[in-house]
């Protein structure tokens, strides 16, 4: 028997050198370019159904209509992507590309988001978007933060403050040692704390179990959670403080927005200003089919003695331009910010 190999011949190794470069071609990176290039971007939300919401559907359908498949949207609503704390962590980190919430739930990534928080600043939902939406200011607005890694592409009016008891609370007086939930600002702490109840600063995921088993006697928040969340099967009585409006911003993270490409970067701005826009008048109507949605389940909703309401607002403000005065730069940004809220104050 021959040992002896065969011996290939030329014709035969040009044919299955052919062969191996097609089967290399087909999966080559060149191959696979498309589905690498697109970008996902997690949209991450602690609230569901509200006009926090309702901006990260419009602006997902916004930007789709700009760039098409270049980017993949994802919306994590109820904190789909961990507590307040966490998401607020994650967009100044990069691991989240987005994040949604009131300004007073990221003073601790920077001070100077708790001007928007100032008691009294605001008069009126309209007041509230004509001052962010000043073409002027809302370009600052965008970039303010940028020095801390974050770029704001959504400002939207949210909800006036109001307050949860387990008990009806009618009265300053009837809410004194009152263990009440606030936003994470001492913009909202102080005030509360001025009025004689506890503060205990809470991530919304931690809210109900803490209410449903006494960790806390209230809950500051907006009307429009209250109902989302089905608040009025834990507890039944709003006092109507109202001594803010809460303002939403969308933040991404400033690394990733600058890592796009120039026309997405283009994309995902003008997409955002387009939601906060169209999400104006639907937050406004929520407001108030949610305290609509409050009353039919039995809820009430309360009113301090109009004289009370007026001290506490005069003490209220008066605390609160202390606290944003106590920060330089936040002083000076309350400074820029109070120029345009008094040249858009209703005549």
């Amino acid at each position: 028997m021959s040992s002896q190999r065969p011996v290939l011949s030329r014709r035969s190794l040009a044919a299955l050198a052919a062969t191996l470069l097609a089967a290399v071609a087909t999966v080559s990176p060149a191959s696979v370019t498309p589905a690498a290039a697109q970008t996902v971007m997690k949209l991450a939300n602690a609230t569901i159904n509200d006009v926090q919401h309702e901006w990260q559907k419009l602006f997902a359908a916004a930007l789709q209509k700009r760039v098409g498949d270049k980017v993949k949207v994802e919306i994590y609503p109820a904190s789909q992507l961990g507590a307040i704390p966490r998401m607020a962590e994650g967009v100044s980190l990069g691991t989240i590309e987005s994040f949604i919430t009131p300004t007073s739930f990221v003073t601790t990534l920077d001070p100077r988001f708790q001007i928007f928080d100032v008691p009294g600043l605001f008069v009126s939902p309209e007041h509230v978007s004509a001052v962010i939406h000043d073409p002027t200011y809302r370009d600052h607005l965008e970039t303010m933060f940028v020095n801390r890694g974050l770029r704001v592409i959504g400002a939207i009016y949210n909800s006036p403050t109001l307050v949860l008891f387990k008990k009806p609370a009618p009265t300053l007086e009837a809410m004194k040692g009152m263990k009440v939930r606030t936003f994470a600002s001492p913009l909202q702490i102080e005030p509360m704390k001025s009025i004689g109840t506890i503060p205990v600063p809470l991530a919304l995921s931690e809210v109900i179990p803490q209410l449903q088993s006494g960790g806390i006697d209230g809950v500051l928040a907006g009307m429009p959670i209250l109902t989302a969340f089905k608040y009025y099967d834990v507890a039944k009585h709003v006092t109507d403080l109202n001594f803010a409006h809460i303002v939403s911003v969308n933040l991404v993270n400033e690394a990733w927005f600058q890592a796009q490409p120039k026309d997405v970067q283009e994309a995902i701005r003008a997409a955002g200003r387009e939601a906060e826009q169209q999400a104006f008048g639907w937050g406004v109507e929520n407001v108030k089919k949610a305290n609509a949605v409050w009353l039919e389940n039995k809820g009430e909703i309360l009113k301090l003695p109009e004289a009370e309401q007026a001290k506490m607002m005069q003490g209220f403000v008066a605390l609160g331009t202390r606290i944003v005065e106590q920060n330089p730069a936040a002083k000076a940004e309350f400074v820029k910010l109070k120029a345009v809220v008094d040249a858009k104050a209703p005549k």
